[in-house]
């Protein structure tokens, strides 16, 4: 690429495309709570671990002692080089955390918060859009999520998927581009990624916006949502929480849900989360499918199981779409890695690691993953010409 073209695409408003930041699941709760500035009591109540500042210990246990209080800024490490490197047109994240000093706790075995004061980490990595529809937002009760919303509002942070009531809960958040298109993303958790069906948002009550399922009403419900929204020239990215936390396989129902949603919806890209690692990402009809983004922070380190999955080696997903058909034009892929907390660069024997791994996973979808330069990776198919 010459200095001009790296000069036009490091420039959001000369670039003639939109570039959009995706990632899974932030659990910026329990441990990594634990070091930011403003803890939570640290009092837990799983079955094995009574207090998160435990959580801690294995982290350092497991790769040395980390600073206490680190700043805001701390837990995205090198993410923050790269966001700069590539200025992102917008910034979405699944927020697998409720934001909240309630106490108000469910007993489901695993309860992640941090503190609204600690929640400036949002800011410091410029986040534009929370996703909320997932297993971990209501945690700490209905009052954890109402103080989640409200913080977030008071950082100027949009959110989609979880709401005062139903109605809130299905629409979008509405990304503006300054002269340009508009963004919307619709967000929905599914109960097969461990969310309780009574977490629903109702006509009375706030909650998330739970699918019971991946039927045909499903998905006419889904379509329905995003038609009511929709103006021309919007890209529409639906974000999903769905699925279990182990394992490669992808469902026929994800896939055809997925593949509907951009056929009957028009949706530029499918945002798929709930699974610890990374899953296969397909190109269909030009248009974006990531199955299922992986972790992207957690407290994870120095618990043992399932280290084939690599769940300390998180994704940076970088999609660059034609704001006027709405297609992939690329997708840049950041392997990181997660230590003391903290995003950091992983080893070229990891990078290889992830680049094998995911271009297994895709060639079932006929893509591939192919090394670019030392660090980063890109997603290679054949374009879609018939539309």
């Amino acid at each position: 690429m010459s200095a001009a073209a790296q000069s036009q695409a490091a420039d959001p408003q000369a670039r003639p495309f939109v570039r959009l930041f995706l990632c899974g699941d932030v659990m910026t709760g329990r441990g990594i709570d634990q070091v930011l500035p403003h803890p939570c009591d640290p009092q837990l109540h799983e079955g094995y671990v009574r207090s998160a500042i435990e959580y801690v210990k294995l982290a350092e246990d497991a790769h040395g002692a980390i600073p206490r209080p680190v700043a805001p800024s701390y837990i995205w490490g090198i993410a923050l080089d790269e966001l700069e490197r590539t200025k992102p047109d917008v910034r979405i994240i699944n927020l697998e955390t409720s934001i909240t000093r309630s106490a108000d706790f469910v007993p489901k075995g695993i309860n992640y918060r941090m503190s609204p004061e600690n929640a400036e980490c949002l800011t410091a990595a410029k986040i534009d859009c929370c996703v909320l529809a997932n297993n971990h937002v209501l945690d700490w009760g209905r009052a954890g999520l109402l103080d989640t919303l409200s913080t977030l509002q008071r950082l100027h942070i949009k959110s989609a998927g979880a709401g005062h009531n139903a109605e809130d809960a299905g629409a979008p958040a509405v990304l503006e581009l300054l002269g340009r298109s508009r963004v919307l993303v619709f967000a929905m958790a599914l109960p097969n990624s461990g969310v309780p069906r009574s977490w629903a948002a109702t006509s009375q009550q706030p909650g998330i916006n739970v699918l019971p399922d991946l039927s045909e009403t499903s998905l006419a419900r889904t379509c329905h949502q995003i038609d009511r929204w929709r103006k021309a020239g919007d890209i529409v990215v639906v974000s999903i929480h769905w699925g279990p936390n182990w394992g490669y396989e992808v469902d026929a129902d994800q896939t055809n849900f997925a593949r509907a949603l951009i056929e009957r919806a028009d949706a530029a890209v499918v945002h798929g989360h709930s699974s610890h690692h990374a899953k296969a990402i397909e190109v269909y009809r030009n248009r974006l499918i990531l199955y299922g983004c992986g972790d992207f922070l957690n407290d994870y380190e120095g618990i043992r199981g399932y280290e084939e999955f690599r769940d300390d080696l998180p994704l940076m997903y970088l999609a660059d779409l034609d704001p006027a058909s709405r297609d992939l034009a690329a997708l840049e892929i950041v392997p990181l890695q997660i230590r003391q907390f903290r995003l950091t660069r992983p080893s070229a024997r990891d990078i290889g690691w992830v680049q094998r791994t995911l271009d297994r996973e895709c060639q079932r979808f006929s893509a591939r993953v192919i090394a670019v330069g030392a660090d980063r990776l890109a997603l290679s198919w054949s374009a879609d010409r018939d539309r």
